[in-house]
This record gives structure tokens, C-alpha cells and sequence, in this order.
């Protein structure tokens, strides 16, 4: 299992850089993605006492890998996603390509209400 991740059946946790909405900085940020309250917040960090920012799953439209190398300034462009709600585009890294391709995952399946990724 990869090191930069806490994965249960209910949630996924861990360090993911995201671009800011209004001022286009990079900031490292703990993310929460939660099954059961249908969630994927941000908090400051790992403490999860200020929290950032709320994705809604069915705000979610989709999430793709930024082959288009579109982010500007991304810290790791190989290691950048996109998640695509209505009213806006996220630009995340990742801190490895395992847990870039496990955050997808989780994003896409728990979006969509899928658990059969999980034992």
C-alpha cells in the first residue's frame, strides 16, 4: 500500500498540492475523501481543525490526469490531476505516481458510488 495514504473502506486521507481558486498558488493541503458523508474536503493539515474547502461528489464531473500539461507552474507536472466539478477545475499533485493513481481512483469510484476497488 502506498506510504502517502491512509485507506479504509469509508475514507481516503493524505497530502495532495492543490492550485488556488482565486490567486494561482500551489499549497500543500491534507485532503479527506469521505464515502459516507459524500465529501472530499481540504484542511490546512493533518489535524483537520481548519478546514479549506468542500468538493460535493455530485459536483464532480470528472477527473482526469493533466497530460495537457495545463496547470500552470505545477510544482511535479507528471504527478498532476485535474478534478472537474460545474462551477470549477482543481488542479491537485500528488506526492507519488501510486498515490496519484489511487486518489483518482477513489475520486472516480466513490463519485460514482462504486466500492468494488476495495476488499
Amino acid at each position: 500500500m502506498c506510504h502517502h495514504i491512509i485507506l479504509t473502506q469509508k475514507m481516503c486521507k493524505g497530502y495532495l498540492t492543490k492550485m488556488g481558486g482565486k490567486i494561482k498558488s500551489w499549497k500543500k493541503r491534507w485532503f479527506v475523501f469521505d464515502r459516507l458523508k459524500r465529501t472530499l474536503s481540504y484542511f490546512i493539515d493533518k489535524h483537520e481543525t481548519k478546514l479549506k474547502g468542500v468538493i460535493y461528489f455530485q459536483a464532480i464531473e470528472e477527473v482526469y490526469y493533466d497530460h495537457l500539461r495545463s496547470a500552470a507552474k505545477s510544482p511535479n507536472p507528471a504527478l498532476t490531476f485535474c478534478v472537474k466539478t460545474h462551477d470549477r477545475l482543481y488542479y491537485m499533485v500528488a506526492p507519488s505516481a501510486e498515490a496519484m493513481r489511487i486518489w483518482m481512483d477513489v475520486i472516480v469510484t466513490g463519485a460514482e458510488g462504486y466500492t468494488q476497488f476495495m476488499n
